[in-house]
């Protein structure tokens, strides 16, 4: 069976049809994909900014709670000082005296404190952070 030059160029064209639009569809079908991911994107990058401002503001409270902190112990330094010196006096007196004094102990919480403090690293957001 021989085809004829027509029939050969209709396949050829049907061929050519068939491949136009399946290049069609794939094209489509690359552009959805393509804004998904864009758009995964623009959502990934609205995450990031969000958890970025709760960071930032987490360290502000850091830093202040720190500088609080750091005022405090101090106030305790000084209260301490204070305590030291009364008690000394009152020990004095005791000696000088003969009477009897309740003299409280200065507790070892006071004396030493934690050593706790709250160390704030910031985070730099970079253009490069989530390059593929």
């Amino acid at each position: 069976m021989t085809l004829t030059t027509e029939e050969i160029d209709e396949r050829k064209r049907k061929r050519m049809l068939s491949n136009r639009e399946s290049a069609r569809r794939s094209r489509m079908k690359k552009q959805q994909h393509l804004d998904d991911m864009m758009s995964q994107i623009s959502q990934f990058k609205e995450v990031n900014d969000g958890i970025l401002n709760q960071v930032n503001l987490i360290s502000t409270k850091c830093s202040t709670l720190d500088a609080e902190n750091s005022a405090m112990r101090s106030r305790v330094m000084e209260l301490t000082e204070r305590l030291k010196f009364l008690n000394t006096t009152l020990k004095q007196v005791e000696e000088k005296s003969g009477m009897a004094m309740d003299i409280p102990e200065i507790p070892d919480t006071i004396l030493k404190p934690w050593p706790f403090t709250c160390s704030v690293q910031p985070l730099l957001r970079s253009a490069y952070m989530f390059q593929c």
